[in-house]
């Protein structure tokens, strides 16, 4: 028998076309921007909707007719769902994980970074790095100024136009996350943490450390682990990985590891390949038969028994194992010890099931996730030799939708720039924006490394000049120009978020007329042109010129 007004929505059925069930997306996607009409729209395509389905009741003993339905069905999803796709974005990533033995850095990563890669461009690098040197001297030393590594990756990539948005080093352990200056307003939240598992958590040598942040609005977290050594210590490795995870961001006002909507976990993780004698592995390698070892990896053995390592995906294993190695050199150990060889550097991730992200009432499509994450290749780098290890690279496509598409603040600089007179700068904040009299705003040149490699800076209260209910001035004082000109840009540092909320398009400051004192020493031309570091002070205390 035919559902309730099944004969009407019958004859309404026979009309349906493709461009009918077409107008459905576009009906669906309009009703979410139309004011005082919203709610027609969606009763319209609601009963539409009901029309269609009393259509598929009336016709499901016809397989000829249901089998059109269906296409012309596929058909309008198709293109609903690739209109969908042309409203997300598109986000790059490439994630490095390396132990590098205490090692210096080498000589060139253009290889290890893709620089030469004619894809697309890269948008966030994500480097973890293991045992770097932590010696007494070397970290007293780093603790002060930046680490060889860090200062290494920042030479390479700030040219580039990265930026070294975050850190977070434990002994041994270091993350960094460098992003294209352009993506800066739309990264907020970014916090890190560290979990000591060395000798029952008192030392730093084993353990995690983590970034976390909110990209486009979606929460990723990059988690960088070194876990036990040796064949025999599965067991502790999973216990230190479940112990990492729960006291990451443990007491703050955060979410999990696991809570995120994207986890990526990696490091030197140092699961090895159990049962299998070192002649059959070796034998194995050499004849790239990698398959005949993937079963018999305890990471991979892991996956398949404990429920918190399930739903971690991880690329095929075609490249060789990358531990352990002779130093400068493609040769498997050839110590006494000779190490069988494993696949200790890994790079996973998680992607968190759509029942357990919340999605906003009336977004659509409900059926799907709001972010995916698809790997683009997963290789080793067999030319790097200065530890034992060899470096393992991942890059993927995050394609999301942006739940963030406006910076918080927009800003520009008025006019023409010169040390010969006083500057101005414009700037606007969305009307829910926190502001705070700590905000300030940096010069900074276009090859900037960090936040805090800025040339001068204004606060955005003690130095503003006018105020209207649309915009905001602020001033710079021209002793503070950098005289002999160059490429620049403006960036605004909000102190409640921690972050930069808005950056200006690159801009010229035009070079001095006056001659440039050549004699003046180093030290002295930076202290006149680079005020105190901005960092909050107590309110009794001048913000500038102390």
């Amino acid at each position: 028998m035919a559902s309730p007004g099944g004969e009407d929505a019958f004859q309404h059925c026979e009309g349906l076309s493709l461009l009918d069930l077409e107008s459905l997306g576009s009906l669906r996607s309009r009703s979410a921007s139309i004011g005082s009409t919203g709610s027609s729209g969606r009763l319209q395509l609601r009963h539409r909707v009901a029309q269609l389905m009393a259509c598929v009741e009336d016709i499901s003993s016809d397989d000829e007719i249901h089998e059109e339905v269906s296409r012309t069905l596929d058909e309008a999803f198709l293109i609903w769902g690739k209109k969908l796709k042309d409203k997300w974005q598109e986000f790059r990533l490439h994630l490095v994980t390396w132990n590098v033995g205490t090692a210096s850095p080498p000589p060139d990563v253009t290889s290890l970074l893709q620089l030469n890669s004619l894809g697309p461009t890269t948008d966030m690098y994500v480097i973890g790095l293991q045992e770097v040197n932590s010696r007494i001297p070397n970290f007293l030393s780093d603790l002060a100024f930046d680490d060889p590594w860090s200062i290494f990756f920042m030479t390479v990539l700030s040219p580039l136009g990265y930026i070294k948005l975050s850190s977070v080093r434990m002994q041994g352990l270091l993350l960094l996350i460098f992003v294209k200056h352009v993506h800066l307003p739309f990264i907020r939240d970014i916090h890190t943490h560290y979990t000591r598992t060395g000798l029952y958590g008192y030392w730093g040598n084993k353990g995690g450390v983590s970034v976390r942040m909110s990209l486009f609005g979606h929460t990723l977290c990059f988690m960088n682990c070194h876990l036990p050594a040796h064949m025999e210590n599965t067991e502790q490795r999973l216990d230190d990985f479940e112990k990492i995870l729960e006291m990451q961001f443990e007491g703050e006002d955060i979410p999990s590891p696991l809570d995120h909507e994207v986890l990526f976990w990696f490091g030197d993780l140092n699961f090895r390949i159990a049962d299998y004698g070192i002649h059959f592995v070796r034998e194995s390698i050499n004849n790239k038969r990698f398959n005949l070892l993937w079963e018999k990896d305890q990471l991979n053995m892991a996956k398949k028994k404990e429920a918190f390592l399930k739903e971690f995906k991880e690329g095929p294993l075609q490249f060789k194992p990358t531990y352990k190695f002779d130093l400068y050199s493609e040769v498997y150990d050839t110590s006494e010890k000779k190490r069988k060889p494993a696949w200790t550097d890994r790079i996973l991730w998680k992607v968190k099931n759509l029942s357990e992200v919340a999605s906003k009432e009336g977004e659509f499509p409900e059926e799907e996730n709001l972010i995916s994450v698809t790997l683009i290749n997963y290789v080793s780098h067999m030319s790097y030799g200065i530890s034992d290890h060899k470096p393992v690279t991942g890059t993927f496509k995050l394609e999301m939708k942006p739940l963030v598409s406006d910076p918080l603040v927009v800003l520009n600089a008025e006019g023409e720039w010169s040390a010969e007179h006083d500057v101005l700068i414009r700037y606007s904040a969305v009307p829910e924006f926190p502001s705070s009299a700590w905000d300030w705003i940096g010069l900074f040149q276009v090859t900037f490394r960090h936040v805090k490699d800025y040339v001068t800076y204004a606060w955005v209260e003690d130095d503003e000049i006018s105020s209207s209910r649309d915009s905001k001035q602020v001033y710079m004082s021209a002793s503070e120009i950098p005289r002999t000109g160059g490429e620049f840009l403006l960036c605004y540092f909000s102190n409640n978020l921690q972050s930069i909320v808005g950056i200006s398009e690159p801009f010229q400051i035009q070079p001095s007329q006056e001659p440039i004192e050549k004699d003046l020493p180093e030290e002295e031309s930076s202290w006149l042109h680079k005020p105190d570091n901005p960092e909050p002070r107590r309110d009794s205390e001048k913000r500038k010129g102390t």
